[in-house]
C-alpha cells in the first residue's frame, strides 16, 4: 500500500501528460491523414509554406498543384489542412 501511495503522483502526471498532450496529438494526426486521403482534382488549397493553389493531378504519395507560376509537385503532407479548410469556407 505503501508503494501505491508513492507512485500515485507519478502516475497521475502520466494520466494528466495523456490526456493534455498525447491524445490530442494522436487525434490531429488522424485527421490530417484522413484530410490527404479526401483530396481530389480541382480543390483549393494551401501548403504548409503558404503558397495558394488548385490540385491538378493526385498520385500514390505526391500532389501536382497548379499556381499563378506553373505546376509544382509536392508531397501531400506538405497541405496545410487548417488553412486549407479556411479557404474552402470563404
Amino acid at each position: 500500500m505503501e508503494n501505491l501511495t508513492q507512485f500515485a503522483p507519478f502516475i497521475l502526471m502520466f494520466v494528466v501528460i495523456y490526456f493534455f498532450m498525447i491524445r490530442p496529438q494522436q487525434k490531429r494526426a488522424k485527421n490530417e491523414k484522413e484530410f490527404e486521403s479526401t483530396l481530389k482534382v480541382g480543390d483549393k488549397i494551401i501548403t504548409k509554406s503558404g503558397l495558394h493553389g488548385r490540385v491538378a493531378e493526385l498520385s500514390e504519395g505526391t500532389v501536382v498543384v497548379e499556381t499563378m507560376a506553373g505546376k509544382l509537385k509536392m508531397e501531400r503532407t506538405a497541405i496545410s489542412m487548417e488553412m486549407s479548410a479556411a479557404l474552402a469556407k470563404k
